[in-house]
């Protein structure tokens, strides 16, 4: 009898033997093990669980460095990079999406083929062939039927691929049919593993996965991807991937701050007394919130009050300087199930709850259902400052200078502005449409106590332009814009120019001829006979004397030049 149970003992231990010894999900997957309570608490639709046995015959497992990575891929390796819309508000659902980056020089054509790009070459010189896995080629060398009952078309866990579209109505000569708009076939296998659950399936280069976080557990969570690809009739890993997510019950709030004439938004500095325009951006990717009630509640932290709207956008004015604390509570009354009957009558609960009541709030009004209320918060410090307010042109002149240029025309402007001294000046000038820049200037200004200053600026040639003008300091830009028209310079001026100068400089010349003339004929007239020196620098005298009186005529003597010469007979 003895000897009985210990063969019976021997039977059930060879029994245990390959079940213990048979590689499972979450332990190809992960070394983290979920504890039994949370598996059950957060069972995701469609998920099975990682105790489930993993096929490593039809998909190998390699360990981290592992040689047989090296020649998983031909041409390089193969980066997974896996993105999700987290955070997620509890309730909602969150998508995950692996995208496959391949090794330089390949891409997946419309087929789901792995090909080498055109024109592209190694680092040999060497232009590359056409295929990198030709996955259609192997379909029709190693099976002619509808490829459903292939051994090898199975997951980790033995399951059946599901049924690959069929988008033609008439029947296609391949297995996996080509269809258009690059829906072909896939041949990357994708295991998603998370909350001691995987769900599996078929995808390209890219491939995601969606669920549901009605019952996940709040906080951080780990979200891993293991993908394969095909290798004739088994399947070779070639990347694994990992990343954090998070479940949160408070609606995930961002608010966008704008405002006229501010430099730089993102520093949280504005200016006083122009108003500021806060608009409000609620990450819900999924649209959980679409049938909700929201309430935005304001607190400006300048002693102006609450504010409430059921607007995402608000503006609001500071009129001090300073530093204040803006507090923004976001509310929103989700419709959802109505909780389990409970033997004693449930309190009338009002459709909207005051702000200081939990996250979590139930009503069950027969007006307007069972609702959830989830509440977001944001809250920053705003630094208010002085700025330059306004700038307006008041006076625009030509420039006119003494030679012109023939593509030039300079003209200038005046321009006052409101508020703080600018810094700075800059112009763009562009076509009439406000639309191509063809130039831009900035320059320094230095104004004094007053903001007034000319600006002058060059236009190539004339016509009609729009220009853009900017007064600027360390925290504000105040610009305003104008549309003007370049007076065009007569081609001809030039010209009359050059003649107006040729005939004043033939005028000159001629009365320089006559002058000359003139005093020649009265040299003539009255040089000395004698060859005395004295008497021929009188005659030098008087010979001026009478230019002198011929062209300024000083008095009413008719003949001056012999009171000059009493001497002379």
């Amino acid at each position: 009898m003895k000897c009985l149970y210990c063969f019976l003992g021997f039977l059930l231990l060879a029994a245990r033997l390959p079940l213990d010894a048979a590689i499972r999900y979450h332990d190809v997957l992960s070394n983290e093990r979920t504890p039994a309570y949370m598996k059950e608490r957060n069972q995701l639709n469609g998920w099975s669980s990682d105790e489930n046995e993993w096929n490593q015959k039809l998909y190998p497992v390699w360990k981290r460095g592992d040689p047989r990575w090296n020649n998983s891929w031909k041409g390089g390796h193969v980066k997974a990079v896996l993105t999700s819309d987290s955070p997620a508000l509890v309730g909602s659902n969150i998508t995950f999406v692996v995208d496959l980056v391949l090794p330089r020089c390949q891409k997946e054509d419309d087929d789901g083929n792995i090909v080498y790009e055109k024109n592209c070459r190694n680092g040999t010189g060497s232009p590359l062939n056409s295929y990198v896995y030709n996955w259609t080629a192997w379909t029709e060398d190693g099976d002619r039927g509808d490829g459903a009952n292939r051994s090898s078309d199975v997951f980790p866990d033995g399951r059946p691929f599901p049924p690959h579209p069929h988008p033609h109505p008439h029947p296609h000569p391949y297995p996996y049919p080509h269809p258009h708009h690059g829906c072909g076939r896939r041949n990357f296998i994708y295991v998603f593993h998370t909350l001691g659950q995987y769900f599996q399936k078929l995808g390209r280069c890219s491939a995601s996965v969606s669920i549901n976080t009605a019952n996940v557990t709040l906080g951080s969570q780990l979200m891993e991807v293991m993908v394969y690809r095909r290798n004739r009739r088994t399947y070779v890993p070639i990347a694994k991937v990992k990343n954090v997510y998070m479940v949160t019950d408070q609606i995930p709030v961002y608010v966008n701050m704008s405002q006229k004439n501010d430099r730089n938004s993102s520093d949280e500095t504005f200016l006083r007394d122009i108003p500021i325009t806060f608009d409000v951006f609620i990450h819900d990717p999924s649209h959980f919130l679409n049938e909700s009630a929201i309430n935005y509640k304001w607190n400006f932290g300048d002693n102006t009050g609450l504010f409430v709207s059921i607007n995402h956008t608000l503006d609001h004015t500071y009129v001090l300087n300073g530093t204040f604390n803006l507090n923004l509570t976001v509310q929103a009354v989700v419709p959802g199930p109505c909780p389990s009957p409970s033997p004693r009558p449930p309190k009338p609960t009002p459709s909207l709850p005051p702000a200081g009541g939990s996250p979590l709030q139930w009503g069950d009004s027969q007006d307007e259902g069972c609702h959830i209320v989830r509440d977001g918060y944001f809250e920053t410090s705003l630094t208010i400052v002085e700025g330059i307010l306004m700038v307006n042109i008041i006076e625009m002149t030509e420039v006119v200078t003494p030679v012109p240029q023939p593509d030039d025309s300079l003209m200038d402007f005046v321009v006052t502005c409101q508020g703080t001294i600018p810094t700075e000046v800059c112009t763009i000038v562009a076509d009439p449409t406000c639309r191509i820049a063809q130039d831009t200037v900035c320059s320094p200004v230095d104004v004094g106590d007053t903001c007034l200053l000319t600006v002058r600026r060059a236009f190539n040639g004339s016509g009609t332009y729009c220009m853009n003008l900017t007064l600027g300091d360390d925290a504000s830009l105040a610009l305003t814009s104008i549309h003007l028209a370049v007076p065009g310079r007569n081609p001809d001026s030039s010209l009359r120019m050059a003649n107006v100068a040729l005939v004043s400089i033939s005028c000159l010349a001629i009365i320089i001829t006559v002058i000359a003339f003139l005093v020649y004929k009265k040299h003539k007239e009255y040089r000395p006979i004698e060859n005395s020196t004295g008497i021929k620098g009188r005659g030098l005298n008087i010979f001026l004397e009478q230019a002198k009186v011929k062209f300024f005529p000083g008095s009413q003597e008719k003949d001056p030049l012999l009171k000059n010469q009493p001497g002379i007979l």
